[in-house]
């Protein structure tokens, strides 16, 4: 880009200290010359200032650590080290108004502590033994001693902090077009400026003709008297203004502001490539456990088959001494090493656990283990082993597991909203659960916000067809796929767009990867903890799903600023050029013009940080 600068301003010099050394120049142009060079070096100085401004949130993430940290010795003591020396496993004390050095679990006490700076989440959060801590965030009002789980580049800080600087530093499929027109735009603007300087320097008499007679219509400028200067000095003030300074800025000066004013919002976008894909989808696909629901399901009602009750005993059955039903606690067991959040819901139901044989979770489908079942009520003889299953409905029924008994039941909750669990041993259903969760504050006023985007929206989930319309008549959806397990939700997506859907899918980004990469843009509805690991291309720090609309709104705000530019880089140069060719606009004008071009770009991108989402 400093190209044509260079080659501007050293011919008025080369030209200027010819015509000093020959006494044959009428007007030296040294000042020229190094007000060209002044006002492109005071642009420069202009835009890395407000350059600044655009990465101000990068700015305050990298100063959210402190330097040192107070750990705890093995004698009891206290000392304060450098950040560098902590490890893993060491103990780290915390008062009132410190800010936590690094990723760690609390072992001792209670505070509350401000994350808003990490994940734009502005409440703060109430945090006991066992809560997890992240570098950068500040403890308000208790003393805590943390262990230190992570350090350094492994903290949810730094993955953070690597993911905006990694976005602002990343180029769009967009910003390919003006540097396809700047690689052809220089040796074009240098014949341009050849050929200007020719026709001024031999065919004087007729440019000047046609320079007065526009003049009527722009405004009275003045040409360097004699050919040779007027060659010269229009052909450096043609390579001046063109120079593609603005061209080069527009989109990645849109990135930056754009990727910062997100991070200020608790919002994680991979790269410019992510940040346009989302200013283009036409559809969003949502994932309901955890997304749309608050992720913390609670069993609700319970049927027992009181007829597999009698038919034969299970050894868990005859442990039972309690008024706590066998069928709860054959169930709790199954769902104790279960993280989903429908097993851990079941999971709580029973205070007294057993473990199974060959325990397995089936991804998507359900739990099962093996369970002695026994021959009579003596237990002195015991029968074979039988497959114990807690799952879905569709998962029992491919087992052979028959649920007419519990029809009613089934239909009942269904209508209601509730996903129905089943529990069986071998092919005889013992009992269902009725579980439902909460949907999220404000989950129908995000799904309205989208539609009123003009986006499609559709709803998948593993629940049956009666229990998913039901959640999907709460939330204003009408296109819904129910009874969809996790390795079929990528398939879906590509289903739609097959059918010509720029989908964008959001999902709690651990059980959905594969449909999260399938998509054209993966939102991860996350926790600081798992931004290491997802393979979404924005992430959510706070896990409201407002900031869906905010996102996706916010990057087609950033992609409308990079057309701005781009157009306004465009017009700038078929419009400068010409005037500078015809001896419209002098050296140091063109230098001013560029420089103002450059601010121009990057004023308009930093309107990003000042972005609200209409409600």
């Amino acid at each position: 880009m400093d190209t044509l600068v260079a080659l501007g301003s050293t011919t008025a010099f080369s030209y200027s200290a010819w015509a000093l050394f020959s006494g044959l120049g009428v007007h030296l142009y040294f000042m020229e010359a190094a007000a060209i060079i002044t006002l492109i070096s005071a642009g420069h100085w202009m835009e890395s200032r407000v350059s600044v401004r655009a990465s101000s949130a990068l700015r305050k993430l990298l100063n959210l650590a402190p330097r040192i940290a107070r750990r705890r010795n093995s004698d009891g003591s206290e000392s304060e080290v450098p950040l560098a020396e902590l490890k893993t496993g060491d103990l780290v004390a915390l008062r009132p108004g410190d800010h936590v050095p690094t990723d760690g679990i609390i072992v001792e006490g209670e505070s509350v502590v401000d994350e808003s700076m990490l994940t734009g989440e502005s409440t703060p959060v109430d945090k006991t033994t066992g809560s997890e801590l992240y570098a950068g965030t500040s403890n308000l009002n208790g003393r805590l001693l943390m262990r230190v789980t992570a350090t350094g580049e492994e903290t949810a800080l730094a993955h953070i902090i690597a993911a905006v600087q990694r976005a602002q530093s990343s180029r769009a499929n967009i910003q390919r077009l003006g540097d396809r027109v700047s690689n052809v735009f220089v040796p074009i603007v240098v014949g341009v400026a050849l050929a200007a300087g020719l026709w001024w320097g031999l065919g004087y008499g007729s440019a000047e003709h046609v320079h007065d007679w526009l003049g009527q219509f722009l405004w009275a400028a003045h040409v360097p008297a004699g050919p040779l200067a007027a060659g010269m000095i229009i052909a450096a003030a043609v390579l001046i203004i063109a120079c593609p300074c603005a061209m080069g800025l527009a989109t990645p000066a849109a990135i930056m502001a754009g990727s910062n004013a997100a991070a200020d919002r608790g919002i994680l976008i991979r790269d410019g490539v992510a940040l346009e894909k989302a200013g283009q989808i036409t559809a969003v696909l949502f994932d309901k456990t955890g997304t749309l629901t608050v992720g913390r399901p609670s069993v609700v009602k319970v049927w027992r088959n009181k007829a597999a009750a009698l038919s034969g005993l299970l050894s868990v059955q005859a442990e039972v001494k309690t008024d706590e039903s066998f069928v709860e606690r054959l169930a709790g067991s199954l769902a104790q090493h279960s993280t989903h959040p429908v097993s851990q819901a079941i999971a709580r139901m029973s205070s007294k656990v057993f473990e199974f044989a060959n325990w397995e979770e089936v991804r998507g489908a359900g739990v099962k283990g093996k369970v002695q079942v026994l021959k009579d009520q003596s237990q002195s003889q015991s029968g074979e082993e039988a497959v114990a299953r807690l799952g879905s409905l569709r998962w029992l029924q491919e087992a052979g597991v028959d649920s007419k008994e519990g029809e009613a039941f089934i239909d009942e909750w269904s209508k209601q909203g509730a996903t129905i669990v089943g529990l069986s041993v071998g092919k005889t259903l013992y009992g269902l659960f009725a579980i439902k969760d909460t949907l999220k504050p404000g989950a129908r006023e995000v799904v309205e916000q989208l539609q009123r985007q003009g986006l499609k929206i559709w709803l998948v989930t593993g629940d049956n067809k009666l229990t998913a319309s039901s959640i999907a008549r709460q939330l204003g959806i009408e296109q819904v796929f129910a009874d969809v397990r996790p390795g079929q939700k990528a398939e879906l997506v590509k289903k739609l767009q097959e059918q010509g859907e720029r989908v964008a899918f959001a999902g709690d980004g651990i059980n959905d990867a594969p449909a999260l990469e399938q998509a054209d843009l993966g939102i991860a509805v996350s926790r600081a903890s798992d931004v290491a690991r997802e393979a979404a291309d924005i992430i959510l720090l706070k896990s409201e799903i407002e900031a869906v609309p905010e996102s996706l709104g916010l990057a087609r705000a950033t992609l409308r600023t990079i057309k701005q530019n781009l157009f306004w880089a465009f017009f700038y140069n078929a419009v400068g050029v010409p005037l500078a060719a015809l001896g419209f606009m002098s050296p140091i004008l063109c230098a001013a013009a560029m420089g103002l071009s450059d601010l121009v770009v990057i004023g308009n991108a930093l309107r990003l940080r000042r972005w609200r989402l209409q409600k």
